[in-house]
């Protein structure tokens, strides 16, 4: 379609029918009895919630539609996480274009776009070949690329002949936090930079309404500008005291043995601490595991220490996907229900001792 406004028709039976019957056409001549109306192109963006790339990714992403397709398109985002049971509800694919950036592939065919870069990509073997099927160069996936973001931006310029020169400065800290491309763990958890501060707001705040008008800001503002706002500074002063305390509970909760660091925080309301805290205080471990529990899940985190000297021995990503969750090589996550936090624990005690060897 190569206008974002529909014009439909509008007979006896409504316009949902008429929305059925004739889903893009424009009529020049118009049969006395009907009427005529118009609405923009709806485009619903879903990203991965709570995560600096996720809401990179959906801002460039939209600038990116709204740019080589669609200049007048509403967009309306959907945060994801990550949890046991079923991750997509279908309903939520309302869009006239509906596109999935920074998580995991659905098969529905109301999906038009999509992109991700984590190996753990797809739900399902069946979903893997779902994707491998589809042939509308519109669902991409380059687990090579450390942020989606830079993915997203990559394809724009090179598929699709699109650039966004000033939101340079987005692509290159989502690339930088996703990627955990930090010079050392000084500088990933002492909040220096405008897009770190961002971070903490992003993956602390409560609810996806302040993580969504961040989106919206993303997409045309300069970090230091977006960080400056009053709202922005509300979230951002408890959520750094917060932060200060966070690193406190878990210098005093965590156990380091044969470079594997261990702590639990399920009931501390920690789940989105910054993950590059155990480097900063024990900087000779190797990997992370931690229990954390929300509202809506048992969350199981595995991190890599990105300053550990020589090659890692372990891919975890794969030991996720084990138990059902997955991410990258160097860092991942398992889900579990809200109330399975013996199971959670006793498959972190596994993985620990996996780990150790």
């Amino acid at each position: 379609m190569s206008s974002p406004i529909r014009t439909l028709f509008s007979c006896d039976r409504g316009p949902a029918v008429a929305h059925r019957i004739f889903p893009y056409c424009i009529f020049n001549r118009i049969q006395a009895s009907c009427k005529v109306f118009t609405y923009s192109m709806r485009v619903r963006i879903f990203y991965h919630d709570h995560c600096f790339d996720g809401a990179a990714s959906a801002a460039f992403f939209s600038r990116f539609l709204e740019g080589a397709f669609y200049p007048d398109a509403e967009f309306v985002y959907t945060g994801l996480a990550h949890k046991a049971s079923q991750l997509f509800d279908d309903s939520l694919f309302d869009g006239d274009e509906n596109a999935i950036v920074d998580f995991k592939y659905s098969a529905n065919p109301k999906v038009t776009w999509w992109f991700d870069h984590h190996q753990s990509a797809f739900l399902t073997p069946e979903d893997a070949e779902h994707f491998r099927q589809d042939h509308s160069g519109k669902k991409l996936y380059d687990p090579s690329f450390k942020s989606c973001t830079l993915f997203i931006s990559t394809v724009a310029k090179e598929k699709f002949g699109y650039e966004a020169p000033d939101l340079a400065q987005l692509v290159h800290w989502a690339n930088i936090i996703d990627g955990a491309q930090y010079t050392d763990a000084k500088s990933a958890v002492e909040l220096g930079a405008p897009a770190m501060k961002l971070t903490l707001v992003i993956e602390a705040a409560k609810g996806s309404g302040i993580v969504q008008k961040v989106i919206r800001w993303m997409r045309s503002r300069p970090l230091e500008d977006i960080v400056a706002e009053p709202e922005i500074q509300e979230f951002y002063q408890p959520l750094y005291q917060r932060h200060l305390d966070s690193i406190g509970l878990i210098r005093s909760r965590a156990h380091q043995e044969d470079g594997v660091l261990f702590f639990d925080v399920a009931g501390q309301e920690m789940e989105g601490y910054n993950k590059f805290i155990p480097y900063y205080l024990f900087p000779d471990s190797v990997y992370t595991v931690s229990v954390s529990s929300s509202s809506f899940r048992t969350k199981i985190s595995l991190g890599s220490n990105p300053w550990a000297q020589g090659d890692l021995k372990h891919n975890l990503a794969t030991i996720c996907e084990r138990y059902g969750g997955g991410g990258h090589a160097r860092v991942g996550a398992i889900s579990f229900e809200p109330g399975e936090l013996i199971r959670a624990r006793k498959v972190a005690a596994e993985i620990v001792e996996e780990l150790k060897r």
